[in-house]
Order: C-alpha cells, then sequence, then structure tokens
C-alpha cells in the first residue's frame, strides 16, 4: 500500500531526509533509491519539496534495513510490508484474508530464521579463522624472539 505525501511546512512530527539517514544509518541516496521502487515514501513534503519523515517511515526504513543483510529481495521487502501494512490498517479484513497474510508473514519469519542460522555458522568459522592466524602469529612471535 503505498502512501501519498502531502505538501506541509516542517513541524515536530517531521524530519528531513538527512535526520532520517542519520537514524537509521542508510545513505540518501539509499533513501532515495527505496523511494523510488515504492518502498517508503515519505509521509509529507515541505513547501520548498523537500522529503519529509515520520517515526512511522523510520521504522518502515528500519525493517528494510535488517531484511537486506538477510538476502531478501526488494520485490520480497515489498511483499512483506505490504502483508504487515494490510494487517496494521484498520480496514476490516475476512478471517480468510487475514490467515493468509499472516502465513505471509510466517513464511517470511521462516526465511529469515533460516538465513540467521547461516549467518551464524559463517561467524563461527570466521572467529575460528580469526582465532587460527592470532594464534600462529603469537606462536611464531616467540619463536623469533632471541
Amino acid at each position: 500500500m503505498r502512501r501519498r505525501a502531502r505538501d506541509t511546512g516542517v513541524d515536530d512530527k517531521h524530519m528531513q531526509i538527512g535526520e532520517v539517514a542519520a537514524r537509521t544509518e542508510l545513505s540518501l541516496r539509499t533513501i532515495r533509491h527505496y523511494e523510488e521502487t515504492g518502498l517508503v515514501i515519505p509521509s509529507a513534503r515541505s513547501q520548498g519539496g523537500f522529503r519529509l519523515y515520520t517515526e512511522t517511515d523510520i521504522a518502515r526504513l528500519m525493517v528494510i534495513r535488517r531484511m537486506k543483510p538477510l538476502g531478501f529481495t526488494l520485490d520480497q521487502m515489498r511483499d512483506l510490508l505490504d502483508a504487515t501494512d494490510r494487517l496494521d490498517s484498520d480496514d476490516a479484513l475476512d478471517t480468510g484474508e487475514r490467515e493468509t497474510l499472516l502465513e505471509r508473514v510466517r513464511t517470511y519469519q521462516q526465511a529469515a530464521a533460516e538465513q540467521v542460522e547461516k549467518l551464524r555458522i559463517q561467524l563461527e568459522r570466521a572467529e575460528d579463522s580469526a582465532t587460527t592466524l592470532a594464534a600462529r602469529l603469537k606462536q611464531n612471535a616467540s619463536a623469533t624472539r632471541p
């Protein structure tokens, strides 16, 4: 569900893209790319045309930021965000539609959990490698001392 930006002046509820980038640790370019792809639409625009974001927009960007290292594609991110948007909306959903949306979210949760486990294994291997290298350096350093 794409939201439309409204034209407004800057107020306490809205942040410009620079502040959003700092808070999310995403680059301006990345945030603009997510807008171009329809993942996150600024909640408003200033009278001068600057993008303005809310806490809800930041929360959405954080979902995307967390999904990215897990290998989710932009289309998968869009699908998950659509499902969660519809579940969170005030629109009345029939039981079948709600269950379908929940199943979509469960599928992404399971995929995320599987990817986290793969990353844990990779991290363990990387830590083992770093420990082995450190031990080798220590061993060689003590062997070269008179």
